[in-house]
């Protein structure tokens, strides 16, 4: 995989073009990812390495996009350590077992890898589909996320009772985050001893904490994990939702790509990182309801502006929205690919 044009971004070697993927490309905008989902329930999908492998390679076979991610959900995580887990169309996940007090937190279990083989298993399967064409991408929910979850029982507007744990009672989470940040450790080198090419860590709440409750809540918990990584070759990709604001501050965890929002200038950021690690974004994803003349417009209007930087992968600012048209992220990926520095 040395020689795909994702990995060698991703270690800030120089490309003829950016590499390009995007957050949720194998889900709700394809209609032939409801051709499965209308059949099976989201954890079945997950859970059932040969479906997992059908919806990952979707993007693949439909997009041509030169990375593909694994199929999978940031919250399997949870539910290893003992969360009743379950997703209703049109709400979400929920979890019915919150996790609002110490003895809930002393029943989280942490040695679950056995648990998640079933994504070992996935991983194995898309890679004999993929047979080494590209490379594919593994992920995890970051502990923060995972613990604001597992907190409010499901998706939260305020996240109102993970910050009064925050706040009222650091110590308690500081022991759920460290619990989470074990298990998410063990399970992203599970997912790299099944062979995935790089790993994604996901802290899509991130922007709910301020700077000091992001340094001592989310981003010591990724120094953590990123550290205990067999990343031998492996690149680590850290994202979060706030990654214009807390960029400078990831970059001490020593990922090798950081991930950046949509709200920021993507020269200026990397000019502000590190030599060596690279930058992936950051389109707005909304421009992709817009017309073909202005997704193309945007697409060079970036390009030109990353023009002689090494180490860009083109990816959006956050996922695909499910009511994006197709037919336009296919076009996205078609300007992507026949353009050369």
């Amino acid at each position: 995989m040395k020689d795909s044009l994702f990995i060698k971004a991703a270690f800030s070697e120089k490309t003829e073009r950016p590499p390009v993927w995007m957050m949720r490309q194998a889900g709700r905008f394809m209609p032939e990812y409801w051709e499965i989902k209308n059949q099976y329930s989201f954890l079945e999908m997950c859970k059932t390495p040969e479906l997992a492998a059908d919806v990952t390679m979707l993007p693949v076979d439909l997009l041509g996009i030169d990375a593909a991610i694994l199929f999978s959900d940031i919250l399997v995580t949870g539910e290893a350590m003992g969360g009743d887990l379950s997703f209703t169309q049109g709400v979400g996940p929920k979890f019915a077992n919150p996790v609002r007090t110490q003895a809930d937190i002393d029943n989280l279990q942490t040695n679950v890898g056995d648990r998640l083989q079933y994504v070992a298993d996935a991983i194995k399967v898309i890679q004999q589909r993929l047979n080494g064409s590209i490379p594919l991408i593994g992920f995890a929910g970051a502990p923060f996320t995972v613990m604001s979850y597992l907190i409010e029982g499901g998706s939260s507007k305020d996240f109102k009772l993970t910050k009064l744990m925050l706040h009222n009672h650091p110590e308690m989470a500081h022991q759920l985050l460290s619990k989470i940040a074990t298990v998410t450790a063990d399970y992203l080198n599970l997912q790299i001893a099944a062979g995935v090419n790089a790993v994604q860590i996901f802290d899509s709440w991130a922007q709910a904490l301020s700077w000091d409750d992001y340094t001592e809540f989310s981003h010591r918990y990724i120094v953590e994990i990123i550290s205990k990584l067999n990343r031998k070759d492996i690149p680590v990709i850290s994202f979060c939702k706030g990654s214009s604001v807390f960029a400078p501050l990831m970059a001490e965890a020593k990922p090798d790509v950081i991930s950046i929002d949509w709200n920021v200038d993507l020269l200026d950021i990397k000019n502000r990182l590190p030599q060596g690690i690279a930058v992936q974004g950051n389109l707005d994803p909304h421009i992709l309801y817009a017309d073909k003349t202005v997704i193309k417009d945007r697409i060079h209007r970036l390009f030109e502006r990353m023009r002689g930087q090494n180490g860009f992968i083109f990816n959006l600012g956050h996922g695909i929205m499910p009511d994006i048209p197709f037919d336009n992220v296919k076009y996205a990926v078609e300007v992507i690919k026949e353009f050369r520095y």
